[in-house]
């Protein structure tokens, strides 16, 4: 699910997962790291685990060649329960009660198909409605020794009046053993008219004990970015 709490202890907390130079990531107090992504369009995603955390919940901290500059926090089945931009300050959290119908991992893979319509709050006072569907098109790929499946995803997203604010749909692939989403190709427009097209996929993961593991810094196509010639980076607001 692409927007996907007990949030760590305090956004302190959240803040001190940030290793702007730091040659290996170290996770906040009390939590543990379980794996690093590289993921092309210059970005790299540290894995964690905190022991406050409710089981099967996980942290991603993705960074870009500037330092981690998003935070989100899901459960077990991928519902995005908190995100953290450091840049902005903006803490964004699903309203579970406010929501008609929450994401499931599960469904999606007993079913083939997840259809989802939940909402999110921030500390601006922002509500956005995110509508929409996970679909597993049958198809499968192995990425650096991960089995990976794809899943079509389309997704509306409006203000708390029902007005559009923006559309994402494209592909996405999934872990049934890890139990996560990852990006692949996506296409983006919101209300202003500004679009976008996206490739951020895996290239390689490390668990403890690889090459690899902890790393801040991301290795894929960083060059194109600087030289401006890759799509605008599109964020997560996982």
């Amino acid at each position: 699910m692409i927007a996907r709490a007990a949030i760590l202890a305090t956004v302190g907390g959240l803040c001190a997962a940030l290793p702007a130079a730091a040659a290996s990531f170290t996770p906040p107090p009390g939590c543990e790291l379980e794996m690093t992504v590289q993921l092309h369009d210059c970005q790299v995603a540290n894995h964690y685990r905190c022991e406050t955390d409710p089981a099967g919940y996980r942290n991603i901290a993705f960074a870009d060649g500037s330092g981690v500059f998003f935070i989100s926090k899901l459960d077990n089945e991928t519902r995005w329960m908190l995100s953290y931009s450091p840049e902005t300050g903006e803490i964004d959290r699903l309203d579970q009660d406010g929501s008609a119908d929450h994401a499931s991992f599960s469904a999606l893979l007993a079913d083939g198909r997840d259809d989802y319509d939940f909402v999110t709050r921030n500390n601006f006072g922002d509500v956005r409605r995110n509508v929409g569907y996970d679909r597993l098109t049958g198809e499968s790929v192995t990425i650096d020794g991960v089995v990976l499946e794809r899943c079509e995803f389309d997704m509306t997203v409006e203000d708390e009046a029902g007005n559009f604010l923006a559309h994402r749909k494209g592909l996405q692939l999934i872990s049934r053993k890890l139990r996560l989403f990852f990006a692949d190709t996506e296409q983006f427009e919101n209300v202003f008219g500004d679009k976008a097209s996206t490739s951020m996929a895996p290239v390689t993961f490390a668990f403890p004990g690889d090459e690899g593991f902890g790393e801040t810094r991301p290795k894929y196509d960083c060059d194109m970015l600087m030289t401006g010639a890759s799509p605008l980076n599109d964020r997560p607001t996982l």
